[in-house]
């Protein structure tokens, strides 16, 4: 019986144990990331003007990962055929996947950035861009935006910049605001209205079919509902078990009722052998 009430106090202990464990353990969407666009001039200026823009991705706890850039480049007031965009290393121009709908394009890296995104360090992406000598006046929205290898979105980042030509009127009125897209739209159309600053942005699409959701926002059955369902088995695992040894105490009792408590301990007589009576 002492082994059972062991075994029986012991299940308490693990299952509070276990549900610690999973309670405490970190999850993959609370690592913070942090992407952040550096270069950007007050208005680019068209006609052979080329300016270096960099994307720099940082994170604040958790492991290393290799990252993939991607860049979302959208116009208003001029053509995609206006804009030229590279993306460049210090060996050279990266190659690139480029997909184009409408105004918007996106280039993507067709291979992981040679850095390694770790805590304390960052990884850039550098871009050259430059507009044609025709361009009188408009507006350029960049949107950087940095996944991990199974293209799960790390963070992004959106900055919009005027675009004027050398010999633009300073006072020339900008285009109008395009109007709201219809529903079930294209997710790369521009939006209502541009933000006016730079600002970190949540919702958007992957750059190609199939790619994760993002970090921050990875909903459904995460980490938090399998602890609680976790801890709700244990618990109920602990409750039937001492419900049984409950039962098993109770059916031990009863037989040894059947004996009484003053002959527990009584050790049988051992068979006398017959003797023959004397005469």
């Amino acid at each position: 019986m002492a082994t059972v009430w062991r075994y029986a106090l012991r299940a308490p202990v693990v299952a509070a144990c276990l549900t610690g464990v999973v309670l405490a353990a970190p999850l993959p969407a609370s690592a913070a990331f942090t992407t952040e666009l550096s270069g950007l001039p007050d208005e680019f200026t068209a006609g052979g003007r080329v300016e270096t823009v960099s994307a720099v991705v940082s994170r604040d706890d958790g492991g290393c990962v290799k990252v993939r850039w991607s860049m979302v480049l959208r116009v208003r007031g001029i053509r995609l055929d206006q804009v030229r965009m590279d993306r460049v290393e210090e060996t050279g121009s990266f190659p690139l996947e480029v997909r184009t709908d409408g105004d918007v394009a996106r280039l993507t890296d067709r291979r992981l950035d040679p850095g390694t995104l770790c805590p304390g360090r960052t990884v850039t992406a550098r871009y050259r861009v430059a507009f044609a000598e025709d361009v009188t006046r408009g507006r350029v929205t960049l949107e950087a935006e940095a996944y991990d290898r199974n293209l799960r979105l790390l963070s992004r980042q959106t900055a919009t910049r005027s675009v004027v030509g050398s010999g633009a009127d300073a006072t020339a009125t900008p285009p109008p605001e395009p109007t709201p897209t219809e529903a079930g739209g294209p997710a790369t159309d521009e939006p209502a209205e541009a933000p006016p600053a730079d600002e970190p942005v949540t919702d958007a699409a992957p750059p190609v079919a199939g790619a994760g959701r993002p970090v921050a926002r990875s909903g459904g059955f995460g980490v938090v509902q399998a602890a609680f369902l976790l801890g709700g088995l244990l618990l109920s695992l602990g409750v039937g078990l001492l419900l049984r040894l409950r039962h098993l105490t109770r059916a031990a009792g009863a037989q040894g009722d059947d004996v009484g408590p003053d002959r527990w301990w009584e050790r049988p007589a051992a068979a006398r052998r017959w003797r023959p009576a004397r005469r």
